[in-house]
């Protein structure tokens, strides 16, 4: 779960989605589902686990 915090934390200082994708070893689909749910929940305690 840490990990995808790191991953979001990335994208809201401005990161490309491609290259924290990439970084972080998944696809932009799923880096895409990540982010999405947690600016649905605007808490990724829930949305990413």
């Amino acid at each position: 779960m840490e990990e995808r915090l790191r991953f979001v934390a990335r994208l809201l200082d401005g990161e490309c989605m491609s290259e924290v994708c990439r970084e972080f070893g998944i696809s932009r689909k799923t880096g895409y589902k990540i982010f999405d749910r947690y600016r649905e929940k605007g808490d990724c305690q829930e949305s990413c686990a």
